[in-house]
């Protein structure tokens, strides 16, 4: 006889089931797996199902699950199920992503069960992959190099306007840095920013875009007018990059500088717009840039701060580029990518540390005629 699995994830409809043989969790004649299955309510909960049954008391349930990324270490969860022992059992467990945070579309995980009885028989279900696909909308697809691009509103000359920006940003990131894409991309088109944020748990109001670095995906709510179309092209320049430099420097033991994560991405941009200039003009009449050592760590949270964060983090990088060209900023990148300190890096580069890419910058800028 065949039982249904349900291999489906979506993002909040409908659970696809597949079909099994049972052979293949069956440990004996007297302990068996009848049929499991996983239902998401996106972006909120899945809801993972079991049930077994045994001619002793079944005692203990475990459910396991493996998430696809970039991990350091693989890494499985493991969840011990509360219940009554009995001789045929029925369970569910609720992971509750409004705790953990959630499940970017395109992403996917495996689970698998193991069930226990009292005479120690144990059985164990074969993986199951669960793919996250929002099916809240109809999706087209486009794929170019290593770059698939999903939108659903929108004609053929949208999507492909955005994959030439998105590719265009790659080519300005190698010319400048010399990093490249280890890793195929995907980029989800939300057709506005109450999209994006409905597939997300708890996004913040101004929530445009977001690089999930460690999954390879890139979701941005972008619509289809003149304006957003330009706004959008900068934002997937600036996402692309954070997932690029993302995974050619993963190390177990030191982030970027925010200044040189910021920078580079705002440097893939393009030109900075007028009201970043604004703020560094300002800055510079008032004596109140901020150091580089300070834009080590995350950037303030007020709107006039944030936006001199930003500037003086393109400004910084641009600086770096210019001065001692893609070879060196390719090397400083590889450095961090060692698990180097921010100074150390630096120094081992460049030969000078923060304060010192912070005299050398000042002096640099204030010779500087700005418009």
């Amino acid at each position: 006889m065949k039982h249904k699995i349900g291999l489906l994830i979506t993002l909040g409809l409908i659970l696809v089931v597949a079909l099994w043989n049972p052979c293949l969790v069956q440990a004996s004649s007297e302990l068996s797996i009848l049929d499991y299955s996983a239902e998401i309510d996106f972006p909120v909960k899945i809801i993972f199902e079991v049930s077994a049954r045994s001619d002793v008391d079944i005692d203990d349930i475990r459910l396991h699950y493996r998430i696809n990324r970039t991990e350091l270490a693989r890494i499985t969860s493991e969840v011990y199920i509360e219940f009554t022992p009995s001789k045929t059992v029925s369970i569910d467990w609720v992971w509750d992503m409004r705790k953990t945070g959630g499940l970017p579309p395109g992403s996917s995980l495996y689970y698998w069960w193991t069930v226990t009885d009292a005479d120690g028989d144990s059985v164990q279900t074969p993986p199951v992959e669960m793919l996250v696909s929002d099916k809240r909308y109809d999706w087209q697809e486009l794929t170019e190099g290593e770059i698939t691009l999903y939108w659903y509103k929108g004609d053929d000359s949208f999507s492909g306007e955005l994959m030439a920006a998105a590719q265009e940003a790659l080519a300005r990131l190698y010319v400048e840095t010399g990093a490249e894409l280890e890793k195929p991309v995907s980029i989800y088109i939300y057709a506005s920013s109450a999209d994006l944020q409905g597939s997300m748990i708890f996004p913040q109001e101004w929530t445009g875009g977001v690089a999930f670095t460690r999954y390879g995906i890139i979701t941005i709510g972008i619509g289809t007018s003149s304006g957003d179309m330009e706004w959008g092209k900068r934002a997937i320049a600036h996402e692309l990059t954070h997932l690029v430099i993302h995974q050619i420097t993963l190390n177990p033991y030191n982030d970027l500088p925010v200044w040189l994560d910021e920078g580079l991405a705002m440097n893939t941009e393009g030109e900075l717009l007028w009201y970043f200039m604004d703020e560094l003009n300002k800055a510079r009449e008032n004596g109140t840039f901020f150091s580089v050592r300070s834009l080590a760590s995350p950037f303030p949270t007020d709107t006039n701060e944030a936006l001199l964060s930003y500037a003086q983090s393109y400004e910084l990088v641009k600086f770096l580029i210019d001065e001692y060209g893609q070879e060196k900023m390719f090397e400083l990148l590889s450095t961090f990518r060692e698990g180097a300190g921010y100074d150390e890096a630096l120094n081992r580069v460049y030969n000078f540390d923060m304060d010192g890419l912070d005299a050398r910058w000042r002096a640099a800028f204030e010779a500087m005629v700005i418009l």
